[in-house]
């Protein structure tokens, strides 16, 4: 069910999107490496999940099958959710921890948001023969993955720190900010995005 949804971007956050489908709009939760991936205004195809749970209902979203599968695979682990998937996939990209699932890099994974020593080692145990099996195809040699989340927050104070407000922070962070983007090269450009694009 919801295997995809196609329309219009409306929102982008942080951790979500809301897209216009014949005037329904569908707020999804995603990964910032997905978000990054979207324009306002654009025309786009999010592969979806349908999560549903005793007390809510909400939609998972994703930029690839690619992402979908490893989600999938991480939420198969007990007290790995989907809110934590989609933490860890905004840690890294599928290719990035593929490769440090089969080169069982226990320190990496642990620095995820949400996950410690135990989880990355049970992570390990219970993905890396699926990973082995599945047809996607992760990069031959380790990445080094900038962890996301950490490099948004830095971003956003650094930007408060000069001077600008939360929400000024915020809206240049969103709009500059692509996966693999380290914390400076976040800062830069949201500076030259501000200077051309104040904010009212």
């Amino acid at each position: 069910m919801y295997r995809y949804i196609k329309g219009t971007i409306e929102e982008i956050g942080f951790d979500s999107i809301t897209i216009d489908n014949n005037d329904i709009g569908y707020s999804i939760l995603v990964s910032s490496n997905t978000a990054a991936q979207y324009q306002v205004g654009e025309k786009a195809k999010v592969f979806t999940k349908l999560i549903v749970r005793e007390d809510e209902m909400f939609l998972c979203g994703f930029h690839s099958e690619e992402e979908r599968n490893m989600f999938d695979m991480l939420t198969s682990i007990s007290k790995i959710g989907p809110k934590v998937g989609l933490s860890i996939l905004s840690f890294a990209t599928p290719k990035q921890l593929g490769a440090y699932i089969l080169s069982e890099d226990i320190a990496k994974i642990s620095k995820a948001p949400g996950v410690g020593k135990k989880t990355a080692e049970r992570i390990i145990l219970e993905l890396k023969d699926k990973i082995d099996k599945t047809q996607i195809e992760f990069e031959p040699t380790l990445l080094e993955a900038q962890p996301a989340a950490i490099s948004i927050d830095e971003s956003v104070d650094a930007l408060i720190a000069l001077g600008y407000t939360q929400a000024e922070a915020k809206e240049a962070v969103k709009k500059t900010k692509k996966p693999g983007m380290e914390t400076e090269e976040i800062i830069r450009k949201s500076l030259t995005y501000l200077m051309k694009n104040p904010i009212k």
